[in-house]
């Protein structure tokens, strides 16, 4: 899947950083973002396989980032 959007810091079991698209949707990555893009507000292109997995954080849905950058649309 592709996904535009923002990054940001979730507050819940210990705090993790998500990526929330244009439109709203929420995306947990499974593995935490690479430090570089731990920013919030910071946009985002991403590419991302979704993740078959049980998880403690109840926001998002599990993803797996294949690719992302930094993106400048706003």
């Amino acid at each position: 899947m592709h996904i535009q959007g923002f990054v940001t810091y979730v507050n819940l079991s210990g705090g993790f950083w998500g990526i929330q698209d244009d439109k709203g949707l929420q995306y947990a990555p499974v593995d935490p973002l690479p430090a570089a893009y731990q920013q919030e507000g910071l946009r985002v292109t991403c590419t991302a396989l979704p993740a078959q997995v049980f998880t403690i954080f109840m926001w998002g849905t599990p993803v797996s980032i294949q690719h992302i950058e930094k993106s400048d649309k706003q």
